[in-house]
């Protein structure tokens, strides 16, 4: 090399050390790559299917209408005096983000394990991208649940009781807590995964488990008082409960509810972050 020349330029990739270095700011350098995973979880998840994005639409829908056969017309659940399909269409919003963003964010290590061992980048960029493109199939599915509420305020104006509260202002905050919730509890499994392929299998079943343990089907006045406190700590029961008062006016959200849910909602993020972080550094050589 000529005494004129100038050296090249080294990058040094070095493990992270500490539990919690979790180097964000390295993240946010990587912010174009982060844009571009969301733009591929969104659109490759349908591109060989017929409806495509209407998917995003159709399941909650169906889902709604099953449940208002079922657990409105044969179980004659109540809904807390709301219209049973909107009911099941307002605690499906939020349920539905988190179940997609916890399904998909738990296999983190394995859906990109090609990927991961090819080239450096932080590894949190993955989920955090999933998290991301699920808002805009969330979107999708409010825009719906809109519709279908115009739709009954203009056939029964002086109908069923329900209407938006004040609670709506509150509804970016629900957003937050929901992709923390979905991000921390697949975090959680993703680290997991790394070590006990099992928990692929057991993943489906958790959602379900998850579901029914929080008043999506039914109104959480239906919970005996003495039992009430046991359903609050469930992180997802006072955001689905937030997301009916805001939307029906038929939800039940107390501080100390709120309290108990915020505080459970930071605790599974912030040990989900933790354990995806001891996970990376040896994902490579278990997976």
């Amino acid at each position: 090399m000529s005494d004129g020349a100038r050296p090249a330029r080294e990058l040094v990739i070095r493990p992270t050390r500490g539990w919690f270095d979790l180097d964000l700011a390295d993240v946010w350098r990587r912010r174009d790559l982060l844009l571009l995973l969301v733009y591929r979880e969104f659109a490759a998840k349908y591109r060989q299917t017929v409806l495509g994005p209407a998917w995003f639409v159709l399941q909650p829908l169906m889902m709604s209408a099953v449940f208002a056969v079922v657990f409105g017309g044969f179980a004659r659940i109540p809904t807390d005096g709301a219209p049973p399909i909107l009911f099941y269409l307002t605690g499906l919003l939020g349920w539905s983000y988190v179940a997609q963003t916890f399904q998909a964010t738990a296999s983190t290590f394995v859906v990109n394990a090609a990927l991961f061992g090819k080239v450096y980048f932080p590894r949190l960029v993955a989920p955090l991208s999933t998290a991301i493109a699920n808002f805009m199939a969330l979107g999708l599915q409010l825009a719906v649940l809109m519709i279908f509420w115009t739709g009954f305020k203009l056939l029964t104006p002086t109908g069923h009781g329900f209407g938006l509260t004040a609670a709506i202002v509150w509804f970016p905050a629900i957003l937050v807590q929901l992709a923390a919730i979905g991000l921390g509890a697949g975090l959680w499994l993703s680290a997991l995964t790394t070590r006990y392929r099992d928990f692929n299998f057991l993943t489906p079943f958790l959602v379900q488990v998850w579901m029914y343990a929080t008043p999506v089907i039914y109104p959480f006045s239906r919970v005996p008082e003495r039992w009430r406190w046991v359903a609050a700590l469930n992180p997802m029961t006072v955001p689905t409960e937030a997301m009916k008062l805001a939307f029906l006016g038929a939800g039940e959200v107390t501080p100390t509810f709120v309290a108990v849910s915020a505080a459970m909602t930071a605790a599974l993020l912030a040990s989900g972050l933790v354990l995806f972080n001891r996970a990376q550094k040896t994902s490579a050589d278990t997976l």
